[in-house]
C-alpha cells in the first residue's frame, strides 16, 4: 500500500501507532482527518485482496469513538459477525500487516483470539456478540472487576433469535454491559423483517427526533439552571421514548436505550459514549445509525456488491470479470427459478444471502415463491417444516458452514417428521480467503448420522440440474452440496431426469485400483487416473452421487474383486464419505480391502485461495495422483524409486491377503 494517496500526519500516526491508547490523545478534528486516511486505506487494501469493504466503511468513526473512549485491552469489544473490523485491526497495531488480510499467513478477515490480544472474542457467525458478551460480563463481576464490556451488533445480526435470547438475558441480570447497535438497515441485503421496520420507527420519528433536540437546546441556553437540569432532561427524554415510540422493545427489557446518534458525527458519538459508560446499575443500548459503505460512492450506491467483494477497480469501482464457466450457485439459482415456474408450489428461502446462494433471480421472477427469513437459520429450516407440512415444496438455500446453527432443526423438526425439505449446501468444501469459520467441511459428517436424510453431491452443475430435479420429487428431506466458484463448464441438458436415489455410477474402467470422486472431488479424480495409467496403473474412477444412501453394490463389486480403494472428498476425513464406504466394508466383512482416504485432516483449514488450500491438502490431480501412487507402493511392500509398473504394484498386498473373500453377492 502506498501513503502517497492518505494524509501525511495520518498515515505516519498508524504506521507508528503500537497502542490503541494513543486515539486518546487526537482531538476530534484530527479523529476526523484520520478516519479519511483510514478509508482511503481500506479502499486501496480490499480492491486488491477482495474482503468486506462496505461494512468497514460504515464502522470508521464508530470504531474511532469506541477506542478514544474505551481503556483497551483492559476494557473489551466484541465484534459481531467480526467482518466489520478491518478498522479496529488497523487501530490495535496491525495497520503495517492490513495490506495481508485474508491472504495466507496474513491477516484473518475476522477477530480472532490467536491474532491479537485486542480480539477478545472470535466471531464470523452472526448474532453471537450479546451472549458472549454477558458471559465475559458476568466473569468480570464474579471476580470484583468494573472494566468495560462492549457488544457491538449490526449489519442484519439482530434479526437472529441467538441475539434476543442474549438481550433478553442481558436485561434480567442487570450487569453493567454495553450493547452497540450499528444500525445500517442492511445485513448483505437489505433488512427484512418486522424488527427492521421497528428501529425504522426509532430511527425516522421526526417527531421525537425534533422534540429530544429542542428540549436539549433549550436547556444549554439556561445558563444558571440548565447544568442542572442535565438529570431532568434524560427523565423527560425516556418519557418521550414512551408517548412518541409506545413498548420501546429495549427499556421493556430492562435497558436504558439511548440514540439514536449519527454514527457518522465522532463529536456525537463521544458525548453518547460518555453517558452510556457512566450507567453502572443496568445494560445500555446505544443506538448508532451509519450509512453502509460510507465516504466510497461505489459502495454507497451498490451495498450487497461490496459487503463482500472480490478484487475491483479502486478508481471506477468495478468488479474485475469472472472467467470460465458460470457459477454453481448461478446454475442453481437459474434451475431454481425454472423448476418454479413448473410447480408453484416449490418455495426458495434464504437466510439473507439472496445473491451469494443465487436465489436473487427467483426473487426478481417469482417473488411470490421467496421467502429472505433474515440472519436467523434456525428460524429458516423450522419454517421450512412447516411449510412441507402443509403440501409446499420448500428448498433452503443455506451456506454448509451456516447450515450448522439449524442442526438441531434439522433433526428435530424436519428429520424425525420424515418432512420433504430440500437442503442446498452452497460452498460446500474449502471456500478460501475467509478461514476456518467459513470452510464447508463438515455437512457431510453432521448430516449422514441423521435417519431419513439422503445426502448427495453433484460432478458438475448438469448433474446439479437433476439432483435438484430429484431432490424436488423426493418425499422426505433431502442435501445436496456443492462448491463455491466455477462449475466445469459442461453442456447442460434442457431436460431434467430422475437420478435413482442410491445409485452412483462407474465413469472409467480399471482394474488394479478404484478412485471413488465425490461431488466435485470426481473430476480431479479422473485426470489423477489419466496420470496413474500412463505411469502403467489401471485406475476405475467411480462418481458415487450419493453419501447416504451409499450404492452398496457398486462399490462391494470392487470390493469382490479385492480393488483397493480411494475416497477423495473435499470435506473433513472424519465422519465423511471416506469414513461411509469403511463402515460399509466393515459392516459387509472385507477386511482384506485397503482404503486409502483423501480428504481434510482434522485440523482447521487457514485462509488463503482455494487453489492453494487444495494444492496443500493434496486436492488436485497431481496431488491424488501422488498419493495414491505412494500408498500403492507401501500396500506391494516396496520403496517408491520410480512410478511403478501396474503388473507388480499390487503384487505385495495380494500376497497378504490370508483369506480370500467369497465372491457372492451379500444381503
Amino acid at each position: 500500500m502506498t501513503n502517497s494517496i492518505v494524509p501525511a500526519s495520518m498515515s505516519d500516526f498508524l504506521e507508528n501507532l503500537v497502542h490503541p491508547q494513543e486515539v486518546k490523545k487526537l482531538s476530534v478534528p484530527q479523529l476526523e482527518e484520520l478516519a479519511a486516511t483510514i478509508r482511503e486505506a481500506l479502499v486501496e487494501v480490499v480492491s486488491s485482496n477482495g474482503g468486506h469493504l462496505a461494512p468497514n466503511l460504515g464502522v470508521v468513526e464508530l470504531t474511532l469513538a469506541l477506542l478514544a473512549k474505551l481503556d483497551l485491552p483492559t476494557d473489551e469489544i466484541i465484534w459481531d459477525v467480526g467482518h466489520q473490523a478491518y478498522v479496529f485491526k488497523m487501530l490495535t497495531g496491525r495497520y503495517k500487516q492490513f495490506p495481508t488480510i485474508r491472504t495466507a499467513g496474513g491477516l484473518s478477515g475476522f477477530p480472532r483470539r490467536d491474532e491479537s490480544l485486542y480480539d477478545s472474542f472470535g466471531t464470523a457467525h452472526a448474532s453471537t456478540s450479546i451472549a458472549a458478551g454477558m458471559g465475559k460480563a458476568i466473569a468480570r463481576d464474579m471476580k470484583g472487576y468494573r472494566n468495560n464490556v462492549v457488544a457491538v451488533i449490526g449489519d442484519g445480526a439482530m434479526t437472529g433469535g441467538l441475539a434476543h435470547e442474549g438481550l433478553n438475558n442481558a436485561g434480567h441480570m442487570k450487569s453493567k454491559f454495553l450493547v452497540v447497535l450499528n444500525d445500517n438497515a442492511m445485513s448483505i441485503a437489505p433488512n427484512v423483517g418486522a424488527y427492521h421496520h421497528y428501529l425504522d420507527r426509532i430511527r425516522f420519528d421526526p417527531v421525537y427526533t425534533a422534540s429530544k433536540k429542542y428540549i436539549k437546546d433549550k436547556l444549554h441556553q439556561m445558563p444558571a439552571v440548565g447544568g442542572m437540569l442535565e438529570g431532568v432532561l434524560e427523565t423527560m427524554k425516556t418519557g418521550l421514548k414512551a408517548i412518541v415510540v409506545p413498548g420501546l422493545i429495549f427499556e421493556e427489557l430492562g435497558f436504558r436505550y439511548l440514540g439514536p446518534v449519527d454514527g457518522h458525527s465522532i463529536e456525537a458519538l463521544l458525548e453518547e459514549l460518555d453517558l452510556a459508560l457512566s450507567v453502572e446499575d443496568q445494560p445500555v443500548l446505544l443506538h448508532v445509525k451509519t450509512v453502509k459503505g460510507k465516504g466510497y460512492a461505489p459502495a454507497e450506491a451498490d451495498k450487497p456488491k461490496f459487503h463482500g467483494c472480490g478484487a475491483f477497480d479502486k478508481t471506477t469501482g468495478k468488479t474485475k470479470p469472472s472467467i470460465g464457466p458460470p457459477a454453481w450457485q448461478a446454475v442453481f439459482g437459474k434451475t431454481l427459478a425454472e423448476l418454479a415456474r413448473q410447480d408453484p408450489k416449490v418455495l426458495g428461502i434464504t437466510a439473507a444471502m439472496p445473491s451469494g446462494t443465487g436465489l436473487d433471480l427467483l426473487a426478481k421472477e417469482l417473488p411470490d415463491q421467496y421467502v429472505d427469513c433474515g440472519i436467523a437459520e434456525q428460524y429458516a429450516v423450522c419454517f421450512a417444516a412447516g411449510l412441507a407440512t402443509s403440501g409446499m415444496k420448500p428448498v433452503c438455500a443455506i451456506y454448509s458452514t451456516f447450515l450448522q446453527r439449524a442442526y438441531d432443526q434439522i433433526i428435530h423438526d424436519v428429520a424425525i417428521q420424515n418432512l420433504h425439505v430440500v437442503f442446498a449446501m452452497d460452498r460446500g468444501g474449502i471456500v478460501g480467503d475467509d478461514g476456518p469459520t467459513h470452510q464447508g467441511l463438515y455437512d457431510v459428517a453432521y448430516l449422514r448420522t441423521v435417519p431419513n436424510v439422503v445426502v448427495m453431491a453433484p460432478k458438475d452443475e448438469n448433474e446439479l440440474r437433476h439432483m435438484l430435479f430429484t431432490a424436488l420429487s423426493h418425499d422426505g428431506p433431502i442435501a445436496m452440496r456443492y462448491p463455491r466458484g466455477n462449475g466445469q463448464g459442461v453442456e447442460l441438458d434442457a431436460e431434467f431426469k430422475l437420478l435413482p436415489i442410491g445409485k452412483g455410477e462407474e465413469v472409467r474402467p480399471g482394474k488394479d485400483v478404484v478412485l471413488l470422486g465425490y461431488g466435485h472431488m470426481l473430476h480431479p479424480a479422473l485426470e489423477a487416473a489419466e496420470q496413474l495409467e500412463a505411469e502403467g496403473v489401471s485406475a476405475a474412477v467411480v462418481n458415487p452421487r450419493f453419501a447416504k444412501p451409499l450404492d452398496r453394490e457398486l462399490i462391494l463389486s470392487y470390493a469382490r474383486r479385492e480393488m483397493p480403494m480411494v475416497t477423495v472428498e473435499e470435506h473433513s476425513l472424519q465422519g465423511g464419505f471416506g469414513s461411509a464406504v469403511c463402515e460399509l466394508l466393515a459392516d459387509e466383512v472385507f477386511p482384506g480391502v485397503p482404503v486409502l482416504r483423501i480428504g481434510v485432516p482434522d485440523e482447521l483449514v487457514e485462509h488463503g485461495t482455494q487453489k492453494l488450500m487444495r494444492e496443500k491438502y493434496g486436492l488436485t490431480p497431481a496431488g491424488i495422483a501422488k498419493r495414491t501412487r505412494e500408498w500403492l507402493a507401501r500396500l506391494s511392500g516396496k520403496k517408491l524409486e520410480e512410478p511403478p509398473r501396474k503388473e507388480k504394484v499390487l503384487a505385495g498386498h495380494r500376497e497378504r491377503v490370508v483369506e480370500k473373500v467369497e465372491a457372492a453377492p451379500r444381503a
